[in-house]
């Protein structure tokens, strides 16, 4: 069976981390990537069982060389898998194909009118020897194959 590493960047998050990490139940380990927080934020990510680095300063630290895992999974803390995303990872876990692809996710973003969705999916789970990075996300890539369900963008806390 794959195996993903979950990966987050974190700043005093401690308001809405829990969400996120909730919902990352499909993965095998979460990794905190912090960037100085004050506030609760790593306490929280602890109660989680997340591993937690502290970012260095200047440029990010290469997620591959950080992750334990065979995938790496990117969310922004603002984010959550919805169930269905959550069933579609479990899914693709445990399929026996060995073909080294990319995934992309298509993201609903809260805003204060409601709901929107995002007509372009974004590449967010890629293999440990990605070498294509924008920050701390993998580039978009036009080849990815998009994974049924959402990854859900909240606005507020």
């Amino acid at each position: 069976m794959r195996e993903i590493t979950a990966v987050v960047h974190t700043q005093d998050d401690a308001l809405r981390i829990g969400r996120c990490l909730e919902t990352l139940y499909p993965c095998d380990e979460i990794l905190i990537i912090d960037h100085g927080s004050k506030d609760g934020t790593l306490r929280v990510a602890q109660e989680y069982g997340a591993r937690i680095m502290r970012a260095l300063s200047g440029s990010p630290e290469p997620v591959p060389r950080l992750a334990s895992s065979g995938w790496i999974l990117c969310l922004d803390v603002r984010e959550s898998l919805s169930e269905s995303l959550a069933a579609s990872l479990y899914e693709w876990k445990t399929e026996s194909s060995s073909q080294q692809r990319v995934f992309s996710m298509f993201v609903r973003e809260e805003t204060a009118e409601g709901w929107i969705d995002n007509p372009t999916p974004q590449t967010r789970l890629v293999p440990v020897v990605w070498d294509r990075w924008h920050g701390s996300f993998p580039a978009n890539d036009g080849s990815a194959c998009a994974l049924e369900g959402d990854l859900l963008r909240f606005v507020l806390p």
